[in-house]
């Protein structure tokens, strides 16, 4: 498996939307109902959607976000066989940075739980991929 980073990919490219978060400093990620590891908040792009519209869907959807300052890390591609990509075939999506400041009270979806972290959980559900994200979301926004 493959991660690339770019500055920018061609709009139609880009299928998935990442989003890096934080609340108070600390970090956001989201325990699915149905696995045991942590996942930053994120997902595929529906039709007719930019990829930004995307990004704030998922934000909402996956941590109940109301309230938040989104914006653009970087593009990004993964190349190899994942659980949302069955042909192995070089996937893209968009990564970004929220700073969150207000949730809804519930979720709506199918993600169990939310949790606020000082450090890095170490359970992953796409261990190959989402660190890697991490630290080019930390070598391109130092400090955040």
């Amino acid at each position: 498996m493959k991660v690339h980073f770019y500055e920018n990919v061609e709009d139609s490219l880009l299928k998935f939307a990442v989003i890096m978060s934080k609340c108070n400093g600390k970090w956001v990620f989201c325990k699915h109902k149905e696995r045991e590891t942590y996942e930053c908040p994120g997902g595929h792009r529906e039709k007719n959607e930019s990829i930004l519209e995307a990004a704030k869907r998922e934000l909402y959807e996956e941590t109940g976000a109301i309230k938040y300052e989104i914006r653009q890390v970087c593009a990004y591609s993964v190349e190899g066989k994942t659980r949302v990509n069955e042909t192995g075939e070089e996937s893209y999506g968009m990564l970004y940075y929220a700073d969150i400041t207000e949730f809804e009270k519930e979720l709506h979806s199918e993600i169990e739980r939310i949790e606020f972290f000082e450090e890095l959980p170490e359970h992953w559900t796409y261990p190959l991929i989402q660190p890697l994200l991490i630290e080019e979301f930390q070598r391109r926004m130092p400090g955040l």
